[in-house]
């Protein structure tokens, strides 16, 4: 006889990992006029932004921002990479910002980044000619790589009263 009573599946608990990560057009992406472009990939995908100013680095600040390259041997022209021009900050929030900037931003080398990718769309330049070169190796854009970095580089680049919290109509349907 049937009494209607199943055993329950096993239920999943699933966590929503809203999160925010640091975004950085580089000078190449200002100069260029892709900003707008940049920024549209981001909220395309349902991410907002949270915070976001120009700002011309100084060697100092750069210096910071990348100390975790200062022993490699292209630490000095990554740092006179991003002091050449004006940088447009962002910090994006979404689920999982970190990871999914991270795909649409595609490979650190645009050329391995994947068509459909902001350095795939936008760059090609390999590493490995940057280094013989000793070029940087312009690809476009910086996205903060773990979520322990993202926090220390938004606290680097940002005071908290310039980062903002507001509701997006996006949020219904993609957070």
């Amino acid at each position: 006889m049937d009494t209607g009573v199943y055993p329950r599946k096993k239920e999943i608990k699933v966590i929503i990992m809203i999160e925010r990560t640091l975004v950085l057009i580089k000078s190449d992406g200002v100069l260029r006029g892709i900003v707008g472009e940049v920024i549209r990939r981001f909220e395309n995908a349902g991410m907002k932004i949270v915070g976001m100013k120009m700002v011309w680095v100084n060697k100092k600040f750069a210096e910071e921002h990348y100390k975790i390259h200062s022993k490699k041997q292209f630490f000095k022209t990554l740092v006179n990479y991003i002091t050449e021009g004006p940088v447009v900050a962002t910090v994006i929030e979404g689920v999982h910002a970190v990871d999914n900037v991270r795909k649409i931003v595609g490979s650190t080398s645009p050329s391995d980044a994947a068509p459909g990718t902001i350095r795939g769309d936008y760059s090609h330049m390999s590493m490995a000619h940057a280094d013989k070169n000793k070029k940087a190796g312009k690809n476009i854009i910086h996205a903060s790589d773990k979520s322990q970095t993202a926090k220390k580089e938004i606290a680097l680049w940002f005071d908290k009263k310039e980062l903002h919290t507001y509701k997006t109509v996006h949020e219904k349907h993609v957070f």
